[in-house]
């Protein structure tokens, strides 16, 4: 899925095309919303140009690129009327089970690649049974 990674570090915000492809990408949004997806990139164009995130306000441990993407998620949740996210909400619905679910598969392909296995894609068009 192209796109562009927003970040925020002790630089300020950046805006990155590429060098993210080893991400875990956390869906927010259901298949099929495809107007509210472009309604969030100009809220996220938008609110990355806030004073809360230029350099010199960036902290390691409390104002970090996590706060920053649930900044987003509750500026967001809160234009659509709805309750924020704490990090504890945040993290206990969105982040752990895409990591658990990484971390089964990087362990299941590692196994496989050491043990004489050959990993080869299904032909285009071949159903995943």
């Amino acid at each position: 899925f192209p796109g562009v990674v927003y970040n925020y570090d002790q630089e300020g915000v950046h805006r990155a095309p590429s060098g993210w492809e080893q991400c875990i990408s956390i869906p927010l949004l259901q298949p099929g919303m495809l107007e509210l997806l472009q309604h969030w990139d100009n809220l996220l164009e938008e609110f990355s140009q806030g004073e809360a995130w230029l350099p010199h306000r960036y902290d390691e441990q409390e104002h970090n690129c996590y706060t920053f993407a649930l900044a987003f998620i509750n500026h967001v949740l809160g234009t659509q009327g709805q309750q924020p996210l704490s990090k504890g909400d945040f993290t206990e619905r969105f982040v752990i089970p895409h990591t658990r679910r990484a971390s089964r598969y990087l362990t299941l392909h590692q196994e496989l690649s050491h043990r004489d296995f050959y990993i080869v894609p299904l032909p285009e068009g071949q159903p995943n049974s």
